[in-house]
C-alpha cells in the first residue's frame, strides 16, 4: 500500500504538458488506487471512462489502460457492456483474503524476527504512532490505511520481496473487504495491538509472534459484519478531487 503517498493531483497532472504517456498513466494509477484503497470510492462505484478522462484531462484510452492495471489488481471489476466498477468481493473472496493473509503473514515472521534491527521496529513504531493518533482523532480511513501499512512493512522487514508485494495486494483487497462488510469500526485494530507484536519481536520471540498474528487476523475478519450493501450514489469527480487536494497537501 505504499502507493498512496506517490499520488499527486489532478491539476498538476494536466499541467505537465512535458509529462510521458507513460508517466501519465503511472499519476492517474496511483489516484485511482488512492482512492479506492482508502474507501473514497465505495464498492461497486461505477468508474466511467468518459468521466474519469475529463476529470484526469486524458484520452479515454489511458484510462482503459489504468482500469485494466486494476482489475489485473483485482481492485476494479470490468464487464462486458457494463463498464468498470470498484470491486465488491464475495463473502467467498473475503474469506480467501484473511485466510491467505494468515498463511502468509505467520509464515514470514520467524524471517522477520531473525532479520529485525533497531532501526526497523523504530520505523514500525512511527506507523503505529500515526495509527493511534489517527483513531484518536476519529479518522476511520486513515486509521484502516495506517494499519494495512503496518502489516505490509512488517513483512518487508523479512527482505522477501515476492511475499511482501503478495501480501500488499491482499491487504489492498482487504480494504474493500471491509467497505464491503465493515461495522463502522471494522478492519481497525485495537489500541496497543500492534505495540504487543513489537515487544515480541524485539525480544526474538518468534513463536509468540506467530501465534499473535494468528489471532489478530482472526479477531479482525470477526469484526467484518458479511451482509450485502448496496453502496451509495456519489459524485465521482468530486471525490477524485478531495483525494487529490489531501495528496497534495502531504507532500
Amino acid at each position: 500500500m505504499s502507493k498512496r503517498r506517490s499520488s499527486i493531483d489532478l491539476g498538476s497532472m494536466q499541467a505537465e504538458e512535458g509529462m510521458s504517456g507513460t508517466g501519465r498513466d503511472e499519476a492517474i494509477y496511483r489516484n485511482l488506487y488512492a482512492a479506492i484503497v482508502e474507501n473514497h470510492l465505495e464498492p461497486g462505484t461505477k468508474l466511467p471512462e468518459d468521466t474519469l478522462a475529463e476529470a484526469f484531462g486524458v484520452s479515454r484510452t489511458s484510462i482503459r489502460k489504468v482500469l485494466q492495471r486494476l482489475a489485473y489488481e483485482r481492485l476494479v471489476d470490468i464487464r462486458l457492456n457494463r463498464g468498470a466498477t470498484v470491486a465488491q468481493p464475495t463473502v467467498k473472496e473475503a474469506r480467501d483474503i484473511f485466510a491467505a493473509r494468515r498463511i502468509v503473514e505467520c509464515g514470514v515472521l520467524a524471517q522477520v524476527v531473525a532479520k529485525a534491527t533497531p532501526a526497523r521496529l523504530d520505523e514500525l513504531r512511527d506507523i503505529v504512532r500515526r495509527e493511534h493518533e489517527a483513531e484518536a482523532r476519529g479518522d476511520r480511513r486513515e486509521a484502516i490505511y495506517l494499519s494495512g501499512e503496518f502489516h505490509v512493512a512488517l513483512a518487508r522487514v523479512s527482505e522477501n520481496e515476492t511475499l511482501s508485494d503478495y501480501l500488499a495486494g491482499l491487504v489492498s483487497r482487504s480494504s474493500l473487504v471491509i467497505a464491503t462488510y465493515g461495522a463502522p469500526m471494522a478492519g481497525s485494530c485495537r489500541h496497543s495491538e500492534h505495540d504487543d507484536v513489537l515487544e515480541l519481536i524485539a525480544e526474538g520471540d518468534a513463536e509468540g509472534a506467530r501465534n499473535w498474528m494468528e489471532r489478530h487476523l482472526k479477531d479482525i475478519e470477526r469484526t467484518v459484519v458479511l451482509v450485502d450493501e448496496e453502496p451509495s450514489v456519489l459524485d465521482l469527480r468530486k471525490v477524485l478531487d478531495e483525494v487529490a487536494r489531501r495528496h497534495r497537501g502531504e507532500r
